[in-house]
């Protein structure tokens, strides 16, 4: 048996070693963070540069209201909108004035059914900018769902026959929900499982899954680990790394001391767990640094210095250094917040959207002036919608919700799925009746799994791959569901993505 020495390796010796600690301050714990415990793949990316693809996705927390960005434009429709809206701000309503829709009103290259048409928020007219020239879609009424939903089966009390997503309206749960499948408290996302599908594509797993905006459910894979960065970088240990310099408080010996302390291989297991940690952090933090560090031409990057344009930008610095990282296939989150706009809707969400405008679409330009225009495609996702009707001065909690996909890649200048009626209607006789579940609350007509389905298709991955990450696509995969004669279909590709 081996002998360990007890007072080598005592949790007395162990403690007094950590206390050493201290002169980092808080820094260690808190850029230990779990994605640096990702091993290196053993195999190596592929050879073609050009082999390299992106998804990027954009999660506006609070739940975007769906009605007044993109918004119901045909005359017969904007009326209805109008009027449960309570009319325009100078009347005392949440609608926006049709006349400030006209110069973002969306001519789609396939117009809609029943002569429907559609403007985006005025502020985003850099949206309708890529939408135009082809590289933005909107993808209407999406969604949480576990099978196809009309109003009758959402009130059908088998809900076994008619299961409904879990926790519905509660914005931590649907956060969750729209990330993972599951409420609150999940630790998988669909984010995190295309990347377990693709680590062999990457010479360093660890650099598979980036989060810019913080811990999120969604980058969290099988095998695949999230790693954090912050909108100014990789997450520096300032008392070990080598890029802090070569003192510590004035003295090459303290942090030469810290350095050993915190990296060399121990014989006690749980000392050199922690210390193989330490050193995986610092080495990645190192790789990132060097990565994000070529210049740019302009000496600028062309993003707005917004919260999200920051985050967009340290994306696009990250893909730009892809080579140094050993990385073919990525997926990214970013996010920004403030969307739940109970009161005060129509002042406050305008920033907002132009915000998301501008960053998206900047974004886009940067990735194609990188050659990657194609290769990288950016989607919004959101808690849920809000309702159609006003509780005053804005909107309450929803269900359904209109979100955008961005990219050389996405069949652009299209709006994809069912226009969802504008009502609030509690009488079942009436047409609309089915399409919401109360004060324009809107179930969805295309599920969260198709959305992503759609996008892991053109990422790489194949029909049965899909159907493991996104375990309710089989629900959707070519289901029809019947409500007043008029028949809806649910395939597990909505169609806005060119072929892989």
């Amino acid at each position: 048996m081996h002998y360990i020495d007890p007072t080598g390796h005592s949790r007395r010796a162990f403690l007094k070693r950590s206390s050493s600690l201290a002169l980092a301050g808080t820094a260690l714990p808190f850029a230990l963070n779990l994605a640096a415990m990702g091993e290196a793949a053993a195999q190596s990316a592929a050879a073609d540069p050009a082999d390299y693809k992106a998804l990027v996705c954009v999660f506006l927390y609070g739940g975007c209201d769906y009605a007044n960005t993109v918004v119901t434009y045909d005359d017969d429709s904007y009326g209805k909108y109008s009027a449960i809206r309570g009319g325009v701000q100078s009347a005392g309503g949440i609608a926006i004035a049709k006349a400030d829709l006209a110069a973002t009103a969306l001519s789609p290259t396939t117009p809609l059914s029943g002569n429907r048409q559609y403007a985006l928020h005025p502020s985003m007219t850099a949206m309708k900018g890529l939408f135009d020239a082809g590289n933005a879609a909107v993808q209407l009424n999406v969604g949480p769902l576990v099978v196809p939903l009309s109003r009758a089966t959402y009130n059908n009390s088998n809900k076994k026959l008619y299961p409904q997503p879990p926790k519905l309206f509660s914005h931590n749960d649907q956060q969750s929900t729209w990330q993972s499948s599951s409420p609150e408290g999940s630790t998988v996302g669909w984010g995190g499982n295309i990347g377990d599908l693709v680590l062999s594509r990457n010479s360093t797993s660890l650099f598979t899954c980036i989060s810019v905006s913080g811990n999120a459910v969604f980058l969290s894979g099988d095998s695949a680990l999230q790693y954090q960065v912050s909108s100014g970088g990789a997450v520096r240990i300032n008392s070990v790394s080598p890029a802090s310099g070569t003192t510590l408080y004035g003295s090459a010996t303290v942090k030469s001391a810290m350095q050993a302390l915190t990296q060399q291989a121990r014989t006690h297991k749980l000392e050199n767990e922690y210390n193989k940690v330490t050193k995986r952090a610092v080495e990645a933090e190192g790789t990132v640094t060097t990565a994000i560090a070529q210049p740019y031409a302009a000496g600028t990057f062309p993003v707005p210095p917004t919260n999200l344009g920051n985050q967009l930008a340290m994306v696009a610095r990250l893909i730009r250094g892809r080579t140094a990282m050993g990385s073919k296939r990525q997926v990214f989150m970013v996010s920004m917040g403030g969307f739940d706009l109970h009161d005060n809707l129509i002042n406050n969400q305008a920033p907002l959207l132009k915000q998301l405008s501008d960053a998206m679409s900047s974004f886009h330009l940067a990735m194609v002036a990188e050659g990657l225009g194609d290769k990288v495609t950016t989607f919004t996702a959101s808690d849920f919608g809000r309702t159609l009707a006003s509780n005053g001065d804005g909107a309450d909690h929803g269900w359904g919700n209109h979100h955008f996909v961005v990219g050389g890649a996405v069949k652009g200048k299209m709006v994809y799925g069912t226009p969802p009626p504008v009502s609030t209607n509690n009488t079942s006789t009436s047409a609309d009746y089915e399409g919401h579940v109360g004060q324009g609350r809107l179930i969805p007509t295309t599920s969260v799994d198709q959305y992503g389905g759609t996008m892991g298709k053109w990422f790489g991955l194949n029909d049965a791959e899909l159907l493991n990450i996104l375990p309710n696509l089989k629900n959707f995969n070519g289901n029809t569901l019947v409500v007043n004669g008029t028949t809806y279909a649910y395939p597990s590709d909505v169609g806005f993505m060119k072929p892989a």
